[in-house]
């Protein structure tokens, strides 16, 4: 018996490192000192932000400017209402900067708001804590700037993949376990999702 030749494994390609955003942070309600001061709650992002990085197949040019604007309910409703016509809170908008195919080379990427009250409320009642959710709708909605959705099941699918794969990066369980996943039908008559984007409702 005679030895095959072994194949060669080709050499490991070096990680690209992940790309750093200029994350601009403005809490418009005090109620977010629940987790902590500005710097803890940059700190939090930050975290966030690189662990959606890590795993996402689109990347923006290091150094793109993130705006993340933490507010309340009374605010995003209005958000909501005059960009997406729906007159209530939500938890998370996204306001991508650039369509998916300048992602790469858009010095700014976007804007997330994301409202304490709706965020507190769904942490609650699915038994996670605030600091685990924020850092899960920080995720879904900078996925949503750099081009993810989930308006059919398919894109539903590989969105909350990528989540789930953010999110243990992090430590966090996986929020969607046991859940139906929800497709999003575009409705014509509403503004472009890539306007504004909510995040999917709590999981009942």
């Amino acid at each position: 018996m005679t030895d095959r030749p072994r194949a060669r494994r080709p050499a490991p390609r070096p990680e690209t490192p992940t790309p750093s955003l200029a994350i601009a942070l403005r809490a418009q309600s005090r109620q977010w000192r629940a987790l902590g001061n500005l710097a803890s709650l940059r700190a939090l992002a930050q975290q966030a932000t690189q662990a959606a990085l890590a795993v996402a197949p689109a990347q923006p040019c290091d150094g793109a400017e993130l705006s993340l604007l933490l507010t309340d309910d009374k605010r995003i409703r209005v958000v909501n209402r005059d960009w997406r016509g729906f007159d209530k809170a939500t938890n998370v908008l996204s306001f991508p900067a650039a369509p998916p195919e300048r992602i790469a080379m858009s010095p700014v990427l976007g804007d997330i708001v994301i409202a304490f009250e709706t965020v507190e409320r769904e942490a609650q009642a699915e038994g996670k804590s605030l600091t685990d959710h924020f850092s899960h709708l920080v995720i879904h909605g900078l996925l949503h700037l750099l081009g993810e959705d989930h308006e059919t099941e398919a894109e539903a699918q590989r969105m909350e993949g990528l989540e789930v794969a953010a999110l243990a990066r992090l430590g966090i369980a996986d929020p969607y376990a046991g859940g139906e996943l929800i497709a999003r039908p575009h409705d014509p008559s509403l503004p472009s999702p890539q306007a504004a984007t909510p995040d999917h409702p709590p999981r009942s």
